[in-house]
């Protein structure tokens, strides 16, 4: 299989992987809207769903594993064309990692902490449980998926635009696509200053609009590497 084959069908399959549990998530568990109740709702909510909502955290903290491949094997077959390339590929890859350890503590730490929260009767361990859910929440959450996660994502997704955008590999509109979703999904980072800034303005639909956007971006470069022959 061509390089270029293989990455187109890498980012589908990782686009693809990422946007179907999500979509279950929006139907079963209200996310991401239900992160912006009190804890202790979203403690019981996880509990009674289950396992298959642990499992359904683990389709979506996993399901884009296979784009890492895809940053790496763009970032080899363009390296010798752009030196900003190797920047991106890094930076692409760290945003992946983060985001990845960031949403796996929905499948192996709130179910201890939901579990702790429900089944004990002792008021202090229930206070411990959603201290413990607000301060793992903020940090792998807030700090390592929604900061360094998207905006490290963001920034490979602008730098690899500009080089395939001079290397004249995507038509116009596509790098336009590009910019545009990731001003959008930029701006979702001030609901996350929200979080510990009083009074700072968030626009409430910029992550889901941003992110949709930017998973539409990626399986139209997908498709395009598919058709894609580029030489060395």
């Amino acid at each position: 299989m061509r390089t270029e084959k293989a990455i187109g069908w890498f980012m589908i399959i990782g686009a693809i992987g990422v946007f179907i549990p999500y979509t279950i998530l929006t139907i079963t568990f209200e996310y991401p809207d239900i992160l912006r109740k009190d804890t202790s709702e979203i403690l019981t909510r996880f509990h009674e769903t289950g396992s298959s909502l642990i499992w359904t955290w683990f389709a979506f903290a996993l399901g884009g594993i296979t784009l890492i491949p895809a940053y790496i094997l763009i970032g080899q077959k363009l390296e010798s064309k752009s030196r900003l390339i190797r920047i991106a590929t890094n930076i692409g890859v760290i945003g992946l990692v983060v985001q990845m350890i960031g949403l796996l503590r929905w499948t192996f730490v709130v179910p201890v902490l939901a579990k702790s929260f429900i089944e004990t009767k002792n008021e202090a361990i229930k206070a411990s449980a959603v201290m413990s859910f607000n301060t793992i929440h903020q940090y792998g959450g807030v700090v390592l998926g929604e900061h360094m996660g998207q905006l490290f994502t963001i920034i490979w997704t602008v730098l690899l635009s500009v080089v395939l955008d001079k290397l004249r590999l995507v038509p116009k509109w596509v790098t336009w696509l590009a910019y545009i979703g990731s001003v959008i999904y930029l701006l979702a980072q001030a609901e996350l200053l929200a979080t510990v800034i009083q009074g700072v303005p968030a626009w409430d639909l910029a992550g889901f609009i941003g992110s949709t956007l930017w998973l539409i971006w990626l399986i139209i470069l997908g498709v395009r590497f598919l058709k894609l022959e580029i030489t060395n």
